[in-house]
């Protein structure tokens, strides 16, 4: 099985983060993620869940929704917590939000924006799957992912949302606190 992964386009990482998150170039379009903008604000003439523009850049409502969708949860990780209170085998996968260097082309210029990224297992092995990557990086193990985790929650801005398959968030099986 070869692992799935869509490189950057425009402003939509989002996009590129769940279909990378779901291993499938179908899982969602621009279009469907648009659509989910306009069902969270019906008939406001900005959308304030994506680009002025249109370009993407869909805000964690629309990665919610997204989401939901596919019988899953977005769960916001509290930093202040332990990884090791997450049961890896009942999460589906990762993404997190970054600040990320701002790029035109090959320039990169001193300001950061942010960007979402996705991280899951495939065959085994943790992958980073960050759209602006050539090709996926692999982590390795659970306990690789929990040091790559707690490295990128340290730095500023960074927020993590554990994506959990509904029967697991009822059932609360995504953590090992009882």
């Amino acid at each position: 099985m070869s692992i799935y992964h869509e490189k950057q386009k425009w402003e939509l990482c989002a996009l590129h983060a769940l279909n990378n998150l779901f291993q499938d170039e179908n899982a969602f379009s621009k279009q469907h993620l648009d659509e989910l903008c306009q069902g969270l604000s019906p008939g406001s003439m900005v959308n304030p869940h994506r680009s002025m523009l249109g370009l993407g850049n869909y805000d964690v409502n629309v990665i919610m929704k997204a989401v939901q969708s596919k019988q899953c949860e977005a769960i916001w990780w509290d930093k202040r917590k332990s990884m090791k209170d997450l049961n890896f085998s009942n999460i589906r996968g990762f993404i997190l939000n970054i600040l990320s260097p701002l790029q035109f082309g090959f320039v990169s210029v001193p300001l950061r924006r942010k960007h979402w990224i996705a991280v899951r297992q495939v065959q085994g092995v943790y992958y980073n799957l960050d759209s602006k990557l050539s090709k996926p990086s692999e982590i390795g193990s659970a306990e690789d992912l929990r040091t790559f985790l707690e490295t990128k929650l340290k730095h500023k801005g960074c927020e993590l949302l554990l994506v959990v398959p509904s029967e697991a968030v009822e059932a609360g099986t995504w953590t090992l606190q009882t």
